[in-house]
């Protein structure tokens, strides 16, 4: 039985960002070309399916390390900034791409926000049973 914690998580994240662009309730927006993922980076994302695995791997993040809110997911999706002869900083992701994301994987019933608190978000029974179907294609795949 193959689950997410003993796959390959990159090839997990391509596994579900498949399953997720067959939900119509994740789509990405219009915008979503156009922009950058934060203000430490230089250029917006050269895979045009970014949205469908940036989603993907924040249902990833939510399995792990839930209840988990935008502003801990900003984090893990920050990174440095090059600022020329000044020394690199570290800049948070951009927290509009996690929330619309968040609130597309609750209209799909992945992800639910936690009652009684402000923790953040958990993922639902049918998130997990994406996770796992994808964990398992995955580790169907690789040789033993």
């Amino acid at each position: 039985m193959g689950t997410i914690y003993n796959s390959d998580p990159s090839e997990l994240v391509d596994k579900a960002a498949e399953e997720l662009k067959k939900l119509e309730s994740i789509k990405a927006p219009v915008w979503a070309p156009f922009v950058k993922t934060g203000v430490h980076k230089e250029r917006p994302p050269a895979n045009d399916d970014w949205w469908y695995v940036r989603a993907a791997s924040v249902l990833r993040k939510i399995r792990i390390n839930g209840p988990i809110g935008v502003s801990k997911l900003r984090r893990y999706y920050g990174g440095r900034k090059n600022r020329g002869n000044e020394p690199e900083q570290f800049f948070l992701g951009s927290g509009n791409i996690l929330r619309k994301i968040l609130q597309q994987l609750e209209k799909a019933d992945l992800a639910k926000q936690v009652k009684d608190s402000t923790k953040g978000r958990i993922v639902t029974a049918k998130g997990m049973k994406l996770l796992d179907k994808s964990a398992q294609i995955v580790l169907a795949k690789t040789p033993r």
